[in-house]
């Protein structure tokens, strides 16, 4: 089965609409560019901005990454325990779900001046803007794998007179685990914009891509700005990469795993 699989990646089918795709993409763009170069730049002087200065985006791109896995953590560890304590109780439930919401449609731009204002030029900001931006999807795809147990199979725990902690830990957790995984499919590229908004907004940071794109758009470097989200984009395909190599490690025995049938 293996064999097979390996074989179909080099078939022409899997990788040819890519190729086709990128190279599409990078047509249209190359004619815009020559059209209209307040609007894009031309490919070759990305290329040539992001290879003389590697050193410089990678500097960048590690101190943005970094705030970005680090917010996502906090964020993510926040949803965790709200999910099991609205899961667990009604009441709370009832009482934290609306706060929940609110924080959700709160513009959080709005309040990241205060934050800066709170806790200085540091990390700190950067750190909550991202994990206010994480919070919500994760705690909502939590909530829904928690709740998706099997009725019948949660009998048989209550039959065996399981605790409440046994029927999370072997039960809900490992059931929601599918759902863990699509929401991390989500907010691992949204903890980027994350940070990179926070470093919009944080006049005290001296590094980070998004301080790149600031300064760069202040003066009208149209090249730089772009060779800055080209290593977003790439930061975003591979953190999604590692995602999904891992979901296809960790659930093998989850039916989404599984071969389709065609």
């Amino acid at each position: 089965m293996s064999r097979r699989r390996a074989r179909s990646r080099w078939s022409p089918g899997f990788w040819l609409p890519t190729v086709v795709a990128v190279g599409v993409t990078a047509v249209v763009w190359e004619l815009v560019a020559i059209g209209n170069p307040y609007l894009l730049p031309r490919l070759g002087l990305v290329g040539q901005q992001l290879i003389t200065n590697t050193g410089y985006y990678l500097d960048n791109a590690w101190v943005t990454l970094s705030e970005a896995l680090v917010g996502l953590a906090i964020g993510f560890a926040a949803a965790l325990v709200v999910a099991v304590l609205v899961t667990e109780s009604g009441i709370l439930r009832r009482a934290i779900m609306p706060l929940a919401v609110i924080l959700n449609v709160m513009p959080v731009v709005a309040i990241a001046p205060a934050l800066v204002v709170a806790f200085g030029f540091g990390p700190a900001p950067k750190l909550i803007v991202t994990a206010l931006i994480t919070f919500f999807p994760m705690l909502m795809n939590l909530i829904t794998g928690l709740n998706s147990v099997s009725p019948p199979i949660l009998q048989v725990f209550s039959t065996l007179h399981a605790s409440r902690l046994e029927v999370l830990g072997r039960l809900r957790l490992p059931g929601s685990l599918p759902y863990v995984f699509a929401g991390l499919r989500v907010v691992f590229p949204l903890s980027l914009v994350g940070a990179v908004v926070a470093e919009f907004i944080a006049p005290g940071a001296s590094k980070g891509l998004g301080t790149v794109i600031s300064v760069a758009s202040a003066n009208s470097k149209l090249a730089v700005v772009y060779a800055a989200i080209v290593c977003l984009a790439i930061m975003g395909a591979l953190l999604l990469l590692g995602v999904t190599l891992l979901e296809k490690r960790v659930l093998r025995w989850h039916e989404s795993q599984q071969p389709r049938q065609r």
